[in-house]
């Protein structure tokens, strides 16, 4: 093998093996940022040894051997937290005397509780909801700093300074690596959820910049959504989440034209959706309804999406079962952006007139105030009731609000027609 083809091996086993890595020193050191720094010890250490010695047999047991060698050798040289340098070596004794199959076992274990206390430590309610994403990016999504700053289009030095922060609060607050119980374990759960939805949406609908998609973004969230299903079977909305996620990138690459441009729902070749995360997606609906989650509030929303999903052509929507579940979504999760999805679900079961008087029913909104969605869906509906002057103003006004270029570019083009 030559040293590039060793190189894309570590690569590799760096984006598969480092959360697991992290996760697992981050619970014996409690300290997050001392764990990602030993992990990356050992990535170098591997980056000198691997070209010349080969990628070992199991690169993953390799890589957390060496991580802890080091976390040994930084507390005795720091002569600091005597009892974990000794838990730290009594490990390291045990595991060397055990059966390298035993060894390979427990390191290949995808669904270990290591990963999950870490999931719910970098999505701590300590930390702000950017932190929060910055963190699990970076500890969790296998990202380098340059990576999550090209994904949300902010200065490198931004993203590193979030987690750096991050990391310091967790420290400081001398922060438990442990799963919650009980009710804390709801409101954790919630909040591990909406930063994987976060990603998610900022991937699949780009705030900013001059991309209509992020995909990549999309794949993160979804891979870290499989990894929550795998840690947490059986809590309903993770099923939920995962099934909204994988519906909703079925549809990925029929979002957009060979030069980027943007193809709305209606217009898209439903020829090219993902058959595959279809299924998938569904299945994880099933799986969330099973469990007694049919009304969460992931699974709400996937359900929407199925219905788009499982129509053979835009005509054969199901619109009328859109607009009910929008109607027990906002029950669940009360949302003026909720109540304008469900007034558009509306307009196409009953008629543009009654969508518009639901749209316009949220125009002094003042938490919609700066939505380009708003002016951009009632310009939509007066189009389709003749009203093609007011239409354009409103498309204009949306233009003036998005931050995405292909949007806006799409929004003065509706304008324009």
């Amino acid at each position: 093998m030559s040293v590039s083809d060793t190189h894309r091996s570590i690569d590799a086993v760096w984006r598969i093996e480092s959360a697991r890595l992290i996760a697992g020193l981050a619970r014996m050191l409690r300290d997050v940022g001392l764990a990602e720094e030993l992990a990356q010890d050992a990535l170098v250490i591997a980056l000198e040894q691997w070209p010349q010695t080969g990628v070992p047999d199991n690169p993953g047991a390799w890589l957390m051997t060496t991580a802890k060698r080091r976390a040994i050798d930084r507390l005795r040289r720091n002569k600091l937290l005597q009892r974990k340098h000794a838990q730290l070596m009594h490990e390291l004794e045990a595991e060397q005397a055990q059966q390298v199959s035993d060894v390979e076992q427990s390191l290949d274990d995808p669904f270990n509780d290591d990963l999950l206390r870490l999931i719910f430590t970098a999505c701590h309610p300590l930390l702000s909801m950017e932190s929060r994403v910055a963190l699990t990016l970076r500890v969790l999504g296998g990202l380098s700093t340059g990576e999550i700053a090209r994904a949300f289009l902010l200065p490198e030095s931004t993203i590193a300074q979030r987690i750096v922060r991050a990391k310091r609060s967790l420290a400081r607050a001398d922060v438990a690596y442990e799963v919650p119980r009980g009710e804390e374990l709801v409101e954790r759960l919630s909040a591990v959820l909406g930063v994987l939805y976060l990603i998610f949406n900022e991937g699949y609908a780009a705030t900013v910049g001059d991309d209509w998609m992020r995909p990549a973004l999309c794949e993160d969230a979804m891979r870290l959504g499989r990894v929550l299903v795998g840690l947490m079977p059986g809590e309903s909305e993770v099923h939920g989440l995962l099934a909204l996620m994988e519906i909703q990138a079925s549809r990925s690459v029929a979002r957009v034209d060979s030069r980027g441009e943007p193809i709305l729902l209606l217009d898209q070749d439903r020829a090219r959706w993902d058959q595959l995360l279809i299924r998938r997606g569904l299945a994880a609906l099933e799986r969330a309804q099973r469990l007694g989650g049919g009304f969460g509030a992931y699974a709400l929303q996937a359900a929407i999406a199925a219905c788009h999903a499982q129509a053979p052509s835009a005509a054969d929507t199901n619109w009328s079962r859109i607009a009910a579940l929008y109607a027990a979504l906002a029950q669940v999760m009360p949302s003026p952006v909720v109540e304008l999805n469900r007034a558009v679900a509306v307009s196409m079961a009953v008629g543009a007139a009654e969508g518009l008087a639901l749209v316009d029913a949220l125009v002094n909104e003042p938490s919609l105030q700066g939505y380009h969605l708003l002016p951009a869906v009632r310009g939509d509906l007066l189009v389709r009731l003749g009203r093609v002057d007011e239409a354009r103003t409103e498309f204009q006004r949306a233009a003036g609000l998005t931050h995405n270029r292909r949007e806006r570019e799409l929004m003065l083009a509706r304008a324009g027609a």
